[in-house]
């Protein structure tokens, strides 16, 4: 068990029966009452966002968390599917619990799946992948002035803006988090 001096944001835990981790976090005190801590949390299960506002005294049972690493398969309909690198069980996340992150994953990536009661709920990655640029459209000369992008798309379909010196076949790292170029591999 913790106190709302232990929440902090990306922090997992439970509330009512559900599993959730911190948003955001703003601690307040006032004059005679007691610390109040304002969140906004995330259903890991249902994929809810609420704001939640704790008294000082509230006590919170932690989330026991475990990752596994996974090889991701293959996309049926709106289903992604997964195997187990360990067990080899094949399962499948919907497009809610991928969500974004399904634009840095191709086929045969290992990834974290994170599993709570050996129930699969989310998908990790890190903060930097790298991926190959399938498509990009040549650079214009002489238009170099300043920090001019083009589009190209990477071998998992995202569409990128990147420098113009990228060419196809290119590898270039991403940052999972912005959604950005980061530099050529």
């Amino acid at each position: 068990m913790f106190s709302i001096a232990d929440l902090k944001i990306g922090r997992t835990f439970l509330l009512e029966g559900d599993i959730y981790v911190v948003l955001y976090t703003e601690h307040s005190k006032q004059a005679r009452g007691g610390a109040i801590l304002r969140t906004k949390l995330k259903n890991l299960l249902t994929r809810a966002t609420i704001d939640r506002t704790f008294k000082g005294s509230e006590k919170f049972e932690e989330a026991r968390i475990e990752k596994k690493k996974c090889q991701y398969l293959y996309k049926e309909g709106s289903d992604f599917n997964f195997m187990n690198s360990e067990s080899y069980e094949q399962f499948a996340l919907s497009t809610e619990t991928v969500g974004n992150l399904v634009k840095y994953i191709k086929e045969g990536d290992t990834v974290d799946i994170q599993y709570f009661k050996e129930k699969p709920i989310s998908l990790s990655l890190p903060i930097k992948v790298k991926l190959k640029v399938a498509k990009a459209e040549k650079g214009f000369k002489g238009n170099t002035a300043s920090s001019v992008t083009k589009p190209v798309t990477l071998e998992s379909g995202y569409v990128l803006y990147t420098p113009l010196f990228i060419k196809e076949g290119d590898t270039v790292l991403v940052n999972t988090e912005t959604g950005e170029y980061v530099e050529r591999v």
